[in-house]
């Protein structure tokens, strides 16, 4: 039967749902988002790229959102497998606080990134998601030093974000592989 609520055998189903959801935005975003700086696209090309990762960022926001406020209600995680030192539990709970600060701080920064950006204002461009609604313009007019100091925070959180999530996944994949425990288990099936 699949739990829904997190207990100390395993993470529940919403828990699960969103963890892979946000893995599999996250992953989407970084590759996205490094093409984007490296690929030689012309400008129109471009345009349509930023406007989708910036849709995709308030989806990755929403679910960081949804994900923490989720965390909080259930308040419990499952109980650390035998064996594990105090020193791992330590440096496991640092890395999920990475995560979960880098999960707000990398949408944040894109987006008054963009609204700081005075192309925005000179050209009328609107930071909308998915063409649905508009998000609110915190900077106008726009200011190009802000702008680019807010562009190297977004680049230095992506080179971050990427980092924790390879240690995360790399953890995860010596729990299962060379330890042999639950650990990857409860968060495929729950248990």
């Amino acid at each position: 039967m699949t739990r829904l609520i997190t207990d100390a055998e395993g993470w529940g189903l919403p828990t699960r749902l969103l963890h892979w959801s946000m893995a599999g935005v996250i992953l989407f975003m970084l590759g996205l988002g490094f093409y984007m700086s490296n690929a030689p696209i012309d400008i129109y090309a471009q345009f349509a790229w930023v406007q989708l990762h910036k849709s995709w960022g308030f989806v990755a926001f929403a679910l960081a959102v949804l994900r923490i406020a989720w965390r909080l209600f259930e308040g419990r995680s499952p109980a650390p497998p035998p064996g594990m030192s105090r020193a791992e539990r330590a440096l496991a709970r640092a890395g999920h606080l990475s995560l979960y600060a880098l999960m707000i701080a990398m949408p944040v920064t894109g987006w008054l990134m963009a609204s700081a950006s005075p192309l925005q204002d000179a050209y009328g461009i609107r930071n909308m998601v998915f063409g649905l609604f508009e998000l609110p313009d915190p900077f106008r007019p726009g200011d190009q030093a802000m702008a680019d100091a807010l562009r190297r925070a977004h680049f230095l959180c992506a080179l971050a974000l990427s980092a924790v999530v390879a240690g995360h996944a790399a953890a995860a994949l010596r729990h299962h592989f060379v330890l042999r425990d639950n650990v990857l288990r409860r968060m495929l099936i729950g248990r």
